[in-house]
């Protein structure tokens, strides 16, 4: 079925207190997307962001970012009341995201709900408990020791036991922390409640959601700290290596992410147990999921822990389509993404092929003047999903005004674009995608909106300012959904 839909993380959405939530905001926009003829919302990972306020980043594989917990929503449930958040000043910009601002302010808030919380019935409360178990009970423990710790990684805790998973140590200090631990338990069940109401109200409007998953976990993160034996730790637990990126023309020194890397025997061993967990919640939580750095199934690069740069490590063998074949004898065919993008050698192209994954195609990279490149539309396939840029990619406005020029008139011969305007550029691009044969196209609302560089998501090994844009309540117009409509229309990406 030819489709298109619109990448936006929730981050990203309107509201009047800091950052998009999954209030009334976030309906509005499924509404958008309807009007405007669309069947996919994408968004970035929903899970707790941690330093560097990244979604990439996460403490745990599983938890809900307590960010994005509608306040008006505890309203409504009885937690709050409307003057405990009202007249708090959230940021000086409603544009962006002020994450230090949010951190300071939202979690005393998210308190006095949890102490209104614990005067209520809890039922369901204890039965999202038992339904979560796998992973709730460890994520809210780990949360509890951390804060105690003044925020430090899992690898400073002062006590070694604790950083150890010594069970008496663990037993005494859930004893002592019980309110603590409860606390980040409820902030999980107000999240997945919030959570399902938007979905199911997505899903009822014929809006299926694509979330995101990266490939890689936080070393400070339950995942790393519950099963050390998972990855690649020394006898002291810290990284042996760690992931990233050999340096390219765009990087002289590589990117160097700090991810602790996969032992893979051990999970071939557990059966991959720890990845079946992970890829069912997924498939529980969205309609479709994209996996960033797909290739690192095949072959990663691995860099020696300590190293300032990724320019010394070196690639490694990863579990390749076996992985797949196993994980779907298991959960069946799983509606993913294949994040493929980047220097790709034979045999990734035939692990993707083997899979049967659509892969990514990205227009803002097709346009370099000196080779062909399968970026370009007419050497596209059918099972592909389409974009101008993703996330980690600038503006299509933002791009032109960095581009040299023979890429740029490469671009606009190949566009046809017969305007120097910057509308006419962004619509050429847009209906480029919608044009191709690709059965997906996913579009970035701030093309949409044509925004500048001031409105780009990421800057990739970058640390500070990114992941912050947001929208603005008055940018969801009619007259905007009705020119998406009009194109998806001509296009055959329509089918109400």
């Amino acid at each position: 079925m030819r489709a298109s839909g619109i990448l936006m993380h929730i981050s990203s959405l309107p509201s009047d207190y800091g950052i998009g939530t999954m209030g009334k905001e976030a309906y509005k926009f499924i509404d958008f997307l309807v009007e405007a003829k669309q069947v996919y919302w994408q968004i970035l990972p929903i899970c707790p962001t941690s330093y560097g306020d990244s979604p990439y980043q996460s403490f745990s594989t599983h938890a809900g970012n307590p960010y994005f917990i509608d306040l008006d929503m505890l309203t409504e449930d009885g937690l709050l009341k409307k003057e405990d958040y009202k007249n708090i000043k959230w940021g000086a910009d409603k544009h962006r995201v002020d994450y230090e601002n949010i951190y300071n302010k939202r979690f005393p808030i998210l308190r006095k709900a949890f102490e209104n919380f614990k005067q209520t019935d809890l039922t369901e409360f204890n039965l999202f408990l038992e339904e979560n178990e796998s992973w709730i009970s460890n994520y809210a423990l780990f949360m509890s020791i951390k804060y105690e710790n003044n925020g430090k990684s899992w690898l400073e805790w002062e006590d070694e036991d604790l950083k150890r998973r010594d069970p008496h140590a663990l037993w005494t200090f859930k004893s002592s922390h019980e309110d603590d631990i409860m606390f980040w338990e409820f902030l999980q069940f107000k999240f997945f409640e919030q959570w399902q109401q938007l979905k199911s109200y997505a899903n009822e409007k014929g809006i299926q959601i694509i979330g995101d998953i990266p490939i890689y976990v936080a070393l400070d993160s339950a995942a790393v700290w519950v099963h050390p034996d998972l990855f690649e730790l020394d006898e002291d637990l810290n990284p042996t290596a760690v992931a990233g990126c050999p340096p390219d023309a765009f990087s002289p020194t590589g990117q160097l992410w700090g991810n602790p890397i996969y032992n893979w025997e051990r999970h071939k061993e557990t059966e991959y147990s720890w990845w079946i967990d992970r890829l069912s919640a997924s498939a529980e939580l969205y309609d479709m999921v994209r996996i960033d750095h797909f290739r690192g199934f095949d072959g990663y690069y691995s860099i020696p822990y300590g190293d300032e740069t990724a320019e010394y490590g070196h690639w490694c063998q990863g579990p390749g389509i076996e992985f797949f074949r196993f994980i779907e004898s298991r959960l069946g065919k799983l509606p993913i993404i294949a994040e493929d993008l980047g220097f790709l050698t034979p045999s990734v192209l035939k692990m993707l092929s083997d899979s049967g994954f659509p892969g990514m195609k990205v227009l803002e990279f097709a346009f370099d003047p000196r080779e062909e490149s399968n970026y370009l539309p007419h050497n596209y396939d059918k099972n592909c999903v389409v974009y101008v840029g993703t996330h980690d990619n600038d503006t299509i406005i933002g791009w032109a005004k960095d581009m040299d020029k023979d890429t740029m008139r490469f671009c606009k011969k190949y566009l046809d674009v017969e305007s120097d305007t910057e509308h006419n550029l962004v619509w050429k691009f847009i209906k480029a995608a919608f044009a191709c044969v690709g059965d997906t196209v996913i579009i970035q609302m701030q093309d949409y909106l044509e925004l500048g560089s001031e409105a780009r998501m990421n800057i990739p090994s970058t640390l500070g300012g990114n992941w912050a844009w947001r929208a603005g309540k008055r940018d969801f117009t009619k007259k905007l959904a009705k020119e998406i409509a009009d194109i998806t229309r001509t296009y055959g990406r329509c089918e109400r």
